[in-house]
């Protein structure tokens, strides 16, 4: 234990457009939920979606 590594998670929401498909990855906001329907899409007038909610581990 004297050795051993910090580990750091954060956390991570995927949305994806209904409409074009784009998928944005950005940071995991409190009320997040999957499959909700969130704001207009970047690049056409397309609603995203949240589709995935994951964490990824980093060692210190």
């Amino acid at each position: 234990m004297i050795f051993s590594k910090k580990k750091i998670t954060t956390e991570y929401t995927v949305e994806q457009c209904t409409k074009c498909g784009t998928l944005t990855k950005r940071k995991f906001n409190h009320g997040d939920v999957l499959f909700a329907t969130l704001l207009k899409c970047a690049s056409c007038d397309g609603h995203t979606r949240i589709e995935k909610i994951f964490g990824e581990t980093v060692e210190q």
